[in-house]
């Protein structure tokens, strides 16, 4: 060990936690395995609470809101509001709401264990929308978004795999607007497992997505004909 490293290794935790959260957010997870005690810091609330206020400090003087999805701690926070700026890319007075509404939903569909329905889903993020004052457009709009953001940002793995199917064959039936899923969310889906998906499709799933698609799309691209 050399002496700078000894040195940095004295420095007291808040000290520690003032130069990590200037680093950039894409290296904290190298920097998390670098020593026990960082690894550490960064599971501690101190650490996101600090993040959280020099990145976003506008947060400190958000207040709870209602609806069913709750605000958590500082590292949900942090996370929420890193998802809207960095991945959704929104620019809305309700940026945080948004964040914890993506989260809730990545969270809910990656659950392997009796998953709640799409349409409860969907309807909680709604619902949300509307309990902090949005009109059903604008909460529909917003919901969109986050559907897609979700999907673009689910790793391609099985999970990932069966979470698409699942989308691809519940259906809107008798969801009224704005509970019904919009059509560019539905084609996204159908995309993803005609494309990204292509070689893990069974015969069975092929033609029973592609009878799905033809009864939902009026035109159905060439790049998804042919097993």
């Amino acid at each position: 060990m050399t002496s700078d490293d000894k040195t940095f290794g004295r420095l007291p935790d808040h000290l520690l936690v003032e130069i990590f959260i200037r680093v950039p957010v894409s290296d904290w997870v190298r920097v998390s395995c670098v020593k026990k005690l960082w690894a550490s810091l960064f599971r501690c609330d101190s650490m996101w609470q600090a993040a959280l206020l020099r990145g976003y400090p506008f947060a400190e003087s958000c207040k709870r809101w209602p609806g069913p999805i709750p605000q958590g701690l500082s590292r949900r926070r942090f996370a929420a509001l890193y998802v809207t700026s960095h991945i959704l890319a929104l620019d809305t007075d309700l940026d945080e709401v948004v964040g914890h509404t993506f989260l809730f939903l990545k969270d809910q569909l990656e659950i392997s264990d009796m998953p709640p329905s799409l349409a409860i889903l969907h309807g909680t993020m709604i619902d949300q929308f509307i309990a902090c004052g949005r009109a059903r457009d604008e909460a529909h709009e917003l919901a969109s978004c986050i559907w897609l953001g979700v999907i673009g940002n689910l790793e391609e793995n099985e999970n990932t795999f069966l979470i698409l199917k699942r989308l691809a064959f519940q259906g809107n039936v008798f969801l009224p607007y704005p509970y019904a899923r919009s059509e560019e969310v539905q084609w996204r889906v159908f995309e993803k497992l005609f494309t990204d998906f292509r070689d893990c499709l069974s015969k069975v799933d092929y033609y029973d997505l592609l009878a799905s698609a033809k009864s939902r799309f009026q035109f159905i691209p060439s790049t998804w004909l042919g097993y």
